[in-house]
């Protein structure tokens, strides 16, 4: 298991208004034969408790299976050309909502990479937002 800097871009595309957040944060990241697996911490505003956050990148980029728990709990499951139901907690309550996956890229080096995964959002089947998540990586040498 490696340490890793991870830059982590996020955009959003809602109602033909975009928006983007940046996260860089410390993280680990290993390679499990089937998938790239990557753990941090998202530290949230007081009271919540911090989110821990995995994520699974499968190697055939097939699939990416985002885990949050502490704070607020979540799985999303992203799939080339597949539509998937998932939980969503807001911390005010659950959310039921569609996950139709677009896009899943690799780019891997020996010190760094990066992964790109696009998908689309839907609630009761209108599609509420187009999100893509930009995660680039290099691995902490000094650890």
């Amino acid at each position: 298991m490696d340490r890793i800097l991870l830059k982590i871009i996020g955009s959003q595309l809602v109602d033909g208004q975009s928006d983007q957040i940046e996260l860089t944060t410390m993280g680990t990241m290993r390679d499990n034969g089937m998938a790239y697996v990557i753990r941090y911490t998202e530290e949230q505003e007081p009271p919540m408790a911090p989110v821990q956050v995995t994520v699974r990148i499968q190697k055939d980029e097939s699939a990416v299976q985002i885990t949050r728990t502490g704070g607020v709990e979540s799985c999303l499951i992203v799939e080339k050309a597949k539509r998937n139901q998932c939980n969503y907690d807001t911390g005010f309550g659950n959310l039921l909502m569609g996950i139709y996956g677009r896009i899943i890229e690799m780019n891997i080096q020996e010190d760094n990479g990066s992964f790109t995964f696009g998908y689309d959002i839907d609630v009761n089947g209108a599609v509420t937002s187009k999100n893509t998540v930009n995660m680039v990586y290099s691995i902490n040498k000094n650890n």
